[in-house]
């Protein structure tokens, strides 16, 4: 895959993404039961932060720079324990911010993508799932979109489809 290809592919993405948001609505947004007891704001919240965190690692790597420290406590190591620290971190957010948060990390994701070189080894390894290998480091670009399809999806379209009732 070349640059361009998944700068594309990002953009289409990112619209898609937007449709969704369009269809939930910002009154829609703080409702919780989506996932479990998380809200659409939650989940936007969750994959904002893990992005933002993907976004700074890529950035290190093509700097030449350490991996930078991880935005949650450093004593936080199991993946679960993170999200809830994500959650309880967001969880009070208004949902513009969230909104703004998850706009500001899908540009710097582009802005760091679009700094690759032209001849940067970029491979699909699913349909929604690509990476990019700097300095013999890989890290999925695509993972925003992949995680949400594989592990919040059902869930939104069935809460949207009125199947669950939070």
């Amino acid at each position: 895959m070349k640059k361009s290809e998944l700068l594309n592919w990002l953009q289409e993405e990112y619209q898609q993404w937007e449709l969704l948001l369009a269809a939930i609505g910002q009154k829609r947004m703080n409702q919780s039961g989506v996932n479990g007891e998380w809200s659409m704001r939650d989940i936007i919240a969750h994959l904002t932060v893990w992005q933002r965190r993907l976004v700074a690692q890529l950035k290190a790597a093509m700097d030449g720079q350490p991996e930078p420290p991880p935005p949650w406590p450093g004593e936080l190591k199991i993946e679960d324990d993170i999200n809830a620290w994500i959650y309880e971190t967001n969880r009070k957010k208004d949902v513009r911010q969230v909104l703004e948060d998850a706009h500001q990390v899908y540009e710097q994701m582009r802005a760091v993508i679009q700094d690759l070189p032209d001849d940067a080894r970029i491979e699909t390894i699913e349909s929604k799932f690509h990476v990019v290998y700097v300095n013999d480091q890989r890290f999925a670009v695509g993972e925003f979109f992949h995680h949400f399809y594989d592990d919040h999806q059902a869930d939104v379209r069935a809460w949207l489809s009125g199947e669950k009732n939070g």
